[in-house]
């Protein structure tokens, strides 16, 4: 199993949408900020907000077991190894950077 790098690529606010369904003040996601970098292989990175997990550890699990295709059915991401994901969350999402390494993953015993 190798480790899969996280970047976070952008976080979003969804003005209209806070604006209506959201609490006053309501700002992009306070746990995760453009170009942090993480790594995970099975299990979620220390500090990686525990939503955003549940969203993509599938899409992490399967890189980190060696899926190098082209995504689906080669209409959504171009280069192989890689994945454009978001959180859940429909008022803030982060979008992130999922890239296959060749990192070794060191699973504990």
């Amino acid at each position: 199993m190798k480790k899969v790098k996280i970047t976070i690529l952008k976080t979003t606010l969804q003005e209209d949408l806070a604006s209506e369904y959201g609490v006053d003040g309501l700002t992009t996601c306070p746990m995760m900020n453009e170009g942090e970098v993480y790594y995970a292989d099975y299990a979620k990175p220390e500090n990686f907000c525990d939503e955003a997990w549940k969203a993509i550890y599938q899409y992490v699990f399967a890189l980190a077991h060696g899926v190098n295709d082209i995504w689906y059915y080669k209409d959504w991401i171009k280069t192989p190894g890689v994945a454009i994901v978001s959180c859940n969350d429909g008022l803030r999402p982060v979008i992130m950077k999922l890239e296959k390494t060749d990192i070794e993953s060191k699973i504990e015993k």
